[in-house]
């Protein structure tokens, strides 16, 4: 069955296709329509705004200080042994920066904490004394000004924190290009590298920095463009468009959060956000058409869309879309910070 415009034609919706676990959804009204009540959503791997956030409250309130202990739940969340994690007691805190969805902090001797909150793992900050305490506290960072908690809801047990030198550093830096000062021309060599979907591209660790599962539904749906359009298939127009959106989006979510935490410590980081367009807003109207959002769910996946803004109003839903989504979408959630 050919693809025309980059668009797959209109099959029947909401069906399991072929064997494989994709599922498209497709609703016409959305009156008291809420987001599907038999899919409990993971609360979404921090990305690019809100790892700038956390870096800024973390800079306000360690930056220069020192870290005097840390105490862990769990040996599986730290990740390395040499050096050991001992070796990073009684050190100033001299750096701090984005690895990706990472965050580091540099400490004096050339050495670094580095910080994989992966799906379900968020920073809280407590007053000097603060306990590690309960099932989700996993990491307590003692510093001279107060303590960073670092938490993990749920049974599994992604989040990891790793002690690196200097010259290691890069080894936990995926290598994709920060969007936010890259040039177009950059972006088009990394966006076209490979002929993949737009989704899978966008979300690529090697090829962009930051962008996960809801920004990159926000960014296509900023820019008009299917999720499961062909990267090297788009006009310059659409690539153009797609930069802007890109930059657009992330700018705008990292004012937006930095607005609403103002001198606080970022609060309830979740990637379901009453203010964003298309993304966990299955059945809701679009906020440019009035349409319904439809969505395309595969594995533990699911991914937020316009068919009115964005694929010209076909809804996804064929069995070459389950081939299609096979080949090129990963089947876990964690595995979108895998490279190919």
């Amino acid at each position: 069955m050919a693809i025309v415009n980059n668009q797959l034609p209109t099959g029947e919706p909401s069906k399991i296709f072929g064997r494989g676990p994709v599922k498209v959804s497709s609703v016409g009204t959305f009156p008291n329509h809420r987001r599907s009540s038999t899919r409990k959503s993971p609360p979404g791997m921090p990305e690019l705004p809100d790892i700038v956030v956390y870096l800024d409250a973390l800079e306000e309130r360690i930056a220069g200080t020192e870290l005097e202990s840390v105490s862990i739940a769990s040996p599986f969340l730290l990740r390395t042994f040499d050096p050991p994690l001992e070796a990073t007691f009684g050190r100033s805190v001299t750096e701090l920066k984005r690895l990706g969805k990472r965050i580091a902090i540099g400490l004096d001797g050339e050495l670094w904490l580095v910080l994989h909150l992966m799906i379900a793992g968020r920073l809280n900050w407590k007053p000097t004394g603060a306990k590690l305490s309960g099932k989700v506290g996993q990491a307590l960072f003692r510093f001279s000004t107060g303590s960073l908690i670092l938490t993990e809801a749920g049974s599994k047990k992604r989040a990891s924190l790793s002690v690196v030198r200097s010259e290691d550093l890069l080894d936990h830096d995926p290598g994709g290009i920060d969007v936010l000062v890259c040039s177009v021309e950059e972006f088009r060599e990394a966006l076209t590298l490979t002929n993949r979907t737009l989704k899978r591209q966008l979300t690529n660790p090697r090829l962009f920095s930051g962008i996960g599962n809801a920004f990159s539904d926000e960014i296509l749906h900023r820019a008009r463009l299917s999720p499961i359009s062909q990267t090297q298939k788009l006009s310059d127009d659409e690539v153009h468009s797609l930069f802007a959106a890109t930059r657009d989006v992330l700018q705008e979510w990292i004012t937006r959060l930095q607005n609403q935490r103002k001198a606080n410590f970022p609060g309830r980081v979740t990637a379901f956000r009453p203010e964003m367009a298309v993304h966990g807003k299955y059945g809701q109207p679009c906020p440019v058409c009035g349409k319904p959002v439809q969505r395309i769910v595969y594995a533990e996946n699911e991914t937020n869309y316009c068919a009115q803004c964005q694929t010209g109003g076909r809804v996804l839903a064929d069995r070459s879309l389950s081939r299609l989504l096979k080949q090129d979408w990963p089947r876990r959630i964690e595995d979108w910070e895998e490279a190919d």
